[in-house]
């Protein structure tokens, strides 16, 4: 069996965390992959404090298990939702699209670990001085926002310059992946494409059927222009976005405009022609529905296989 020193720091049975997906990652899809033995976590996405409260508890009734909450800073709720979380003592937080620094002195009183999602060693260092109890070393490869390095360059980098655990994440969607992570010094990974398919996922059938059926090349990325670059399947919504990017006649306010609630589009109504269907690159290795324990399973154990035989390219 593969323990890791993040299993021990958070008091999971698998070195595996679920990605904070907003619209998707709810108290049901959480507390299913933490009966599993992973972290599950719910995503505080836009949302008000008091819809993250019920969520919570919804899930604190589902699991015995630690869960987490995923936080984007850039929601305009975020004072109201950093301050829910220290209330409900919630086991982890994870936090993306900027800086937490300003909200970890009282996450950590709380007894709350936090562990940011970082996109370059510099922002590793900066929120490990300030309390990050590990980090989340997340490559472009994943879905949704990303950053430009890939994780098979980034991890081993932040490996290198913080003392705390660095879990995986961005193209990882199996065992071999997981065994990849920790060869690069890594001791967890997150997964978020492929908890889409997990049967106690809310997401839409269309979403669903989307990432079952995509290929290796099928997802794309745009939003590089507004600075905050998104990855997602290949739709007529994805390509006209980029069409309108690249056209200098149109705002940067019209092009928010016209990704405004794209993601909700795709995830809740399964709409192609407005909806964003966020993906990671790993999708086109994705091709079965399963309960989140089968998956989490089967992860490990084909981890622990390819890692059993890691030794027999070695020369001795």
């Amino acid at each position: 069996m593969i323990k890791t020193p993040i299993c021990d720091l958070i008091g999971i049975k698998y070195p595996i965390f679920q990605g904070g997906m907003a619209w998707i990652a709810d108290a049901e899809l959480a507390a299913a992959v933490s009966n599993a033995g992973g972290l599950g976590i719910i995503s505080a996405m836009n949302a008000d404090g008091e819809w993250l409260r019920k969520e919570i508890r919804k899930a604190a009734a589902l699991t015995e298990k630690p869960f987490g909450v995923n936080i984007m800073l850039m929601s305009p709720h975020v004072e109201e939702v950093a301050k829910i979380v220290a209330e409900e003592k919630v086991s982890v937080v994870t936090t993306g699209a900027g800086n937490p620094s300003k909200y970890m002195e009282a996450w950590n009183e709380a007894g709350i670990k936090v562990i940011p999602v970082v996109a370059s060693t510099g922002v590793a260092k900066l929120v490990t001085r300030n309390g990050a109890a590990a980090v989340i070393a997340e490559g472009g490869e994943s879905g949704g926002h990303v950053g430009e390095i890939t994780t098979m360059v980034l991890v081993p980098q932040v490996c290198d310059v913080v003392d705390v655990p660095v879990i995986a994440a961005g193209g990882i969607g199996d065992g071999r992946g997981v065994a990849a992570a920790f060869m690069l010094g890594a001791c967890g990974v997150q997964l978020g494409t492929r908890f889409l398919v997990a049967e106690e996922c809310n997401v839409c059938e269309v979403y669903k059927n989307k990432i079952l059926k995509a290929k290796d090349i099928d997802t794309m990325t745009t939003g590089k222009r507004l600075g905050h670059p998104v990855r997602a399947l290949k739709t007529p919504f994805a390509r006209e976005f980029l069409k309108l990017e690249y056209d200098s006649s149109v705002t940067n306010e019209e092009l928010e405009a016209f990704g405004a609630g794209s993601l909700r589009a795709a995830a809740v109504l399964g709409d192609e022609k407005k909806g964003s269907f966020m993906s990671g690159q790993i999708a086109g290795l994705i091709k079965k529905r399963q309960p989140a324990k089968e998956m989490l399973e089967e992860i490990f154990a084909e981890a622990e296989q390819v890692l059993g035989t890691a030794g027999r390219y070695v020369i001795k």
